[in-house]
């Protein structure tokens, strides 16, 4: 016996009934996803002014600071900091999206290289080999997951440009730096 009024009980719903449903509810989704990424510029990283962090670990003065020139507007800075490091020194660290779209950042600091380089790349970090740039030897390391760094270890501080991004970019940040 059908119930009353002639509608469908629920358990007798057809699939083009819940596909319906579904396509009701997908539309609006697929539109604010479009909203959101065509012209809100939902996919593009959040870009950082690194010159206050820059300025305030020169006016610090506890060890040189370098920064990269001539990168191209492709290298985005999306992070940037100075601050004192527990255990004594500091650090000056400026995240990077490369033109690839991989993550690089460059750390500068004057903590000693045998605290710094298990705190950034791991107790596990090997040398891979010496790698020269602008004129200064680097050390190539491995690090964490899929990351490799470039490191160079000067008298006064550690300079580590580490990431997932390929050598090739890593070698073009560790190279700009002036």
């Amino acid at each position: 016996m059908p119930p009353v009024g002639g509608k469908k009980a629920r358990s007798e719903r057809s699939p083009k009934d819940m596909a319906i449903s579904l396509l009701v509810l997908l539309v609006p989704i697929a539109l604010l996803l479009a909203l959101y990424r065509g012209f809100l510029g939902g996919d593009q990283p959040n870009v950082v002014d690194p010159a206050p962090a820059l300025e305030h670990a020169r006016a610090a003065s506890a060890f040189p600071v370098s920064q990269p020139a001539g990168l191209g507007s492709d290298w985005k800075a999306v992070s940037a900091g100075y601050r004192d490091v527990e255990g004594g020194g500091s650090a000056l660290r400026i995240g990077y999206v490369t033109p690839e779209g991989r993550g690089a950042q460059l750390v500068q600091s004057n903590v000693p290289p045998e605290r710094l380089l298990p705190a950034e790349l791991t107790a596990e970090a090997r040398p891979q080999g010496p790698t020269e740039l602008g004129g200064r030897s680097w050390q190539r390391y491995t690090a964490r997951g899929n990351e490799q760094a470039l490191v160079l270890l000067e008298p006064t501080r550690t300079v580590i440009v580490v990431g997932d991004a390929r050598e090739n970019e890593l070698r073009r940040l560790a190279d700009a730096l002036r």
